[in-house]
């Protein structure tokens, strides 16, 4: 199995891409720690490779105790996914401060603490791979949600530099860019734009899926192929990227 012996963390692991991306890596032989605020979640999902880790990407203290804690457990992380994110959008003049900072400390504060956190034990090895959840969001911008594409943008921007920073080295860092992917977030999403809108859950569904260049929803299972891809032992060249998830070109 290619990540036999290795360890993985993979924050927000316990549902939607987040899960996909952990159990994909775990029928490579990786161990699995999978991160995320709600205990019953993850231990539900737990097994086969899947360790469950309360932590709340927010919590600078939680992010630095729970990754000691996995590393002692089953030693450096090799592998990090940075996945832990809200997907929630407000215009501008309905976007106050609170809402803004919620979605940047989760966002983007969470993905940089997770990443310098498993870092530490990751520099000691001789091979790593550290991957980003962003969005097609961070690369276009998505109208009516600058708070969380200004977060997307962010976290793009943390590959890019530290994929400089550590360049030559063993590590790689790179970003997956999904568009609309079929999640809880996408059927939430769908109750809130139907709501303000006049749609129906399911004409806001399509719409969503209409956005996608192949006009239908990705499979989570296409984005942890994706991750796996950047996994790969041979994928060392492919660096400081953005892995656009979109059923085509993106405009």
């Amino acid at each position: 199995m290619l990540h036999s012996g290795k360890h993985a963390l993979v924050t927000g692991g316990g549902t939607g891409i987040g899960l996909a991306i952990a159990q994909a890596l775990a029928a490579e032989g990786a161990q699995v720690t999978i991160t995320g605020r709600r205990t019953e979640v993850l231990e539900a999902v737990a097994g086969n490779g899947l360790h469950a880790l309360a932590m709340d990407v927010m919590d600078e203290a939680q992010v630095v105790e729970g990754i000691k804690t996995a590393v002692a457990a089953r030693g450096p992380i090799q592998i990090v996914v940075a996945n832990a994110g809200i997907a929630e959008g407000k215009s501008l003049q309905k976007t106050d401060l609170e809402f803004w900072q919620r979605i940047m400390r989760t966002n983007l504060d969470g993905a940089f603490l997770t990443i310098r956190e498993s870092m530490r034990g990751m520099l000691d090895t001789d091979w790593g791979r550290v991957i980003v959840v962003s969005s097609l969001a961070g690369l276009r911008g998505l109208k009516g949600a600058g708070a969380y594409s200004a977060s997307k943008h962010g976290v793009i921007g943390l590959i890019r530099s530290y994929s400089e920073e550590y360049m030559g080295g063993p590590i790689t860092f790179n970003a997956l860019c999904p568009g609309y992917v079929e999640t809880d977030i996408v059927a939430l999403n769908s109750e809130s734009i139907a709501q303000r809108t006049g749609m129906s859950v399911e004409q806001a569904r399509q719409a969503m899926a209409d956005s996608n260049r192949h006009r239908r929803l990705i499979s989570v299972e296409e984005v942890a192929t994706a991750a796996m891809w950047l996994c790969h032992p041979l994928s060392g060249a492919v660096n400081g990227q953005c892995v656009e998830i979109a059923g085509g070109q993106v405009r």
